[in-house]
C-alpha cells in the first residue's frame, strides 16, 4: 500500500499536505501534527504549516488537550458541507488500502493473549 502515491486534488489545494491534512481529519474528525506526518511519513514541518494554514483560513480550529494541540474542522466554516463532500468523493477513488488505513483508528494496544 503506497499512502504517499494519492494526489488527486494537489491542483486544487495547492499542496500535497493540504490534501493530506484534509483528508486525514475527514476520516478521522480530528488529529494532531505528529499523528498526522508519522501515518504519511511525512516531514512534521509542512504538515504543522498546512494545519497553521487552514486554521488562520478558518477551515480548522485547533484546541489543546494536556500539551497536544489537536486540529479538526470548523464547523463554522461557510463552505465545510461543500469541502467534506469533496473529499469524500476523492476518497472514494483511493484505493481501498489507504481508504481502510485512513479510518482504522486505533487508540489504545491489543489486549494481550488477542488472537489476530
Amino acid at each position: 500500500m503506497d499512502i504517499n502515491n494519492t494526489k488527486m486534488l494537489q491542483p486544487l489545494l495547492g499542496s500535497v499536505n493540504c490534501e493530506r491534512v484534509l483528508l486525514f481529519l475527514l476520516a478521522r474528525k480530528e488529529g494532531y501534527p505528529r499523528e498526522i506526518a508519522g501515518f504519511y511519513q511525512t516531514a512534521l514541518d509542512p504538515v504543522n504549516k498546512q494545519l497553521k494554514k487552514l486554521e488562520a483560513g478558518g477551515v480548522l480550529y485547533s484546541r489543546a488537550v494536556g500539551r497536544t494541540r489537536l486540529f479538526a474542522f470548523n464547523p463554522r466554516y461557510p463552505f465545510l458541507p461543500e469541502l467534506k463532500r469533496l473529499l469524500a468523493k476523492a476518497l472514494a477513488f483511493y484505493p481501498r488500502e489507504v481508504q481502510e488505513a485512513l479510518t482504522m483508528v486505533r487508540k489504545r494496544p491489543r489486549r494481550a493473549g488477542k488472537p489476530l
